[in-house]
């Protein structure tokens, strides 16, 4: 079975290098070749899986090592897989949303001139996710890392002859290179530290390294998962990417490339577990960035970019659990499996309204959607039910979980932790109902557009509501199955570890809090949004609320603080350069020549001066050696 895993990669990656070098004669074919091997590599997961299931939780990890990439000495690079159940989940869940995705765009890209190509970047993002979550050490997770963002870049450029898209692409790539270089720095302190960067190595050696070194590598692998999955400082990038189509907003940013920065942090949990501040940072930057994204949903009217809000926060619930160490990391896959369900659906439904209202995004020219759209209606309903927590489905199992693991963290840490992840729940309530009223309830609200077309909604075909309702199935099913005889917690636990922690509150007071604030998050959006008409025009709004539509001013943040701030640096870098360096080597020049200048004039070429030189310099020891008798 071992020599199965490398296929994994191998399959999608060759779609991608045949569809994207085989030329125009593969058009009519191309996207039903991405999709079938897609289909292939998650076919393959499906019998490694099974495989492992008829093991023991102890002898389930498979190796295989292909050949050494780059032997120089000490320096030891290999191309090596490593599948575990951590590992298996995420190929499980990559390979098989991946492939639902591929099918719905099928109908989704059916007029674009360029379909073969956008099939083909489909499968060089699934090879290279995959990459990242098989390799067996971290150089060759640099690898799949790597191209990811390579692929996400192409996918969000996609439709390049729009300006908006290609900024878009720029900005996330740029971002996603700030955390490249946490996650390139980590991998050197590894190997200054442990002498290797495979994952069995490395991790079954933490513990003898020092504090301070696990630490500095703790926070490099934060800051690459922040710009990888979006999370506060580097956040600014993941709305702005809704500039592409949306299928790459339901594989980038809901299933795979977002979550990439929950499977390093959890990988890396026994370089976390000891390092105490680095675990501190990480769950602050978790509990903030789920209310920060949370927020911005609030206020958006795209529909897509209210999603986009919404996937910045539920990753901020994964990293604030992973961050609790063995208490959450299990709590914080079971999430990620769970969103991967919820949030793809959500957001192929977002897609299929727009199918069907002529590309237009703006909810607030929505309305009555229900009516026109039933399937599509259905299905992102139980995704919002899910990702609300509403008894019974998947978000309920899996955030509920990440709550009471925020409490049982302890003392005042848990209390404030808590206390976050209820507010983020009520803001979810709240926002995610304000998409399903203003999207589908009310009296429609769309208008002919300049040229005197009017939209008219319609379900969309087979091709894109199929994936729809697989999606709207795991939705509601996941989180269940997953907690069944804690079976998700047994599954993970040889691999992640897992402790119960000290909850001042019982599981049945924090289900009872989170549907109270549930309830209230429901209500208030109906009273705002459901029971009054929809404005045309967004109301001015508070400080906030305008603050929230410019990202709580994050680009303004950048913009001052990075560009601005590095333009005075440069400037202040010139002026230095300009000043000192040069100044000292052109001091040092003009010197050099005014004294050659200088002593050129003795050099003259008249006798008589040499004689008078020679006079004086006759005078001069003379008197020397007389004044030295003298003394």
């Amino acid at each position: 079975m071992e020599n199965l895993i490398g296929l994994l990669v191998a399959v999608p990656l060759l779609g991608a290098a045949i569809l994207l070098t085989g030329g125009r004669r593969l058009d009519r074919i191309g996207h039903w070749l991405g999709t079938i091997l897609a289909a292939v590599s998650f076919g393959i997961g499906a019998v490694l899986f099974f495989d492992m299931l008829g093991k023991s939780g102890e002898d389930r990890t498979m190796y295989s090592h292909l050949f050494s990439w780059v032997p120089v000495g000490g320096f030891q690079a290999d191309i090596g897989f490593q599948l575990d159940q951590l590992s298996m989940t995420f190929v499980l869940l990559i390979s098989g949303v991946g492939t639902l995705i591929h099918i719905y765009s099928i109908g989704y890209m059916e007029h674009d001139e360029r379909r073969r190509r956008f099939f083909g970047y489909l499968n060089l993002f699934v090879a290279a996710m995959l990459l990242l979550v098989i390799a067996d050490n971290y150089f060759l997770l640099y690898v799949g890392w790597e191209g990811v963002g390579l692929a996400s870049y192409l996918l969000i450029g996609f439709w390049q002859h729009k300006p908006s898209a290609a900024t878009a692409a720029k900005k996330a790539f740029l971002v996603n290179r700030v955390g490249d270089v946490g996650l390139s720095i980590a991998i050197m302190l590894m190997f200054t530290t442990f002498g290797t960067f495979s994952f069995q190595p490395v991790l079954a050696h933490a513990g003898d390294a020092s504090e301070g070194k696990l630490t500095a590598i703790g926070l490099m692998l934060l800051l690459a998962a922040c710009g990888k999955s979006a999370q506060v400082p580097l956040q600014s990038w993941l709305g702005d990417a809704m500039e592409g189509p949306t299928p790459v907003s339901a594989l980038i940013h809901a299933a795979t490339m977002v979550t990439a920065g929950v499977y390093l942090i959890t990988r890396s949990g026994a370089i976390f577990n000891g390092a105490p501040d680095a675990q501190v940072a990480v769950v602050t930057v978790g509990a903030v960035t789920l209310l920060f994204g949370a927020i911005v949903g609030c206020a958006k009217d795209d529909i897509k970019k209210a999603l986009a809000g919404s996937t910045m926060s539920q990753i901020g619930y994964m990293i604030m659990a992973a961050g609790l160490g063995p208490i959450g990391y299990v709590f914080a896959i079971m999430h990620l499996v769970t969103h991967g369900f919820f949030k793809a659906g959500l957001f192929l439904g977002a897609g299929s309204v727009m199918h069907g209202m002529n590309d237009e995004v703006d909810m607030r020219k929505y309305g009555g959607l229900r009516k026109y759209m039933p399937v599509t209606f259905v299905t992102f309903g139980l995704g919002y039910l899910a990702i609300i927590g509403f008894p019974g489905l998947s978000g309920f199992f899996s955030k509920d979980k990440i709550i009471e693991a925020a409490f049982a963290k302890g003392g005042t840490e848990g209390w404030i932790l808590g206390g976050a992840a209820l507010l983020g729940a009520a803001i979810t309530a709240f926002y995610m109902t304000r998409v399903m009223l203003m999207t589908f309830f009310g009296e429609k609200r769309w208008e002919a557009d300049a040229e005197g077309h009017e939209p008219h909604p319609h379900e969309s075909p087979k091709s894109m509501t199929i994936p729809m309702i697989v999606l709207a199935f795991g939705s509601v099913f996941a989180g269940g199955l997953f907690s069944l005889n804690s079976s998700f917690l047994k599954w993970l636990e040889p691999v992640t570890g897992h402790e119960e922690g000290h909850s001042p509150l019982s599981a049945t007071t924090v289900t009872a809090g989170t549907m109270v604030v549930l309830v209230i998050g429901v209500a208030l959006a109906w009273l705002m949004y459901g029971r009054k008409a929809v404005p045309a025009v967004a109301p001015r709004g508070s400080l906030l609320t305008r603050a929230a539509r410019r990202d709580l001013l994050q680009d303004d943040f950048n913009h001052v603080v990075l560009v601005r701030g590095g333009e005075h640096l440069t400037r202040s870098l010139v002026y230095l350069d300009h000043s000192l360096v040069d100044g000292a080597v052109n001091g040092t020049a003009a010197g050099v020549g005014g004294l050659s200048g200088r002593m050129r004039k003795l050099q003259n070429g008249y006798v008589r001066s040499y004689a008078v030189s020679m006079l004086g310099g006759t005078a001069v020891l003379v008197a020397a050696t007389l004044l030295m008798r003298a003394v």
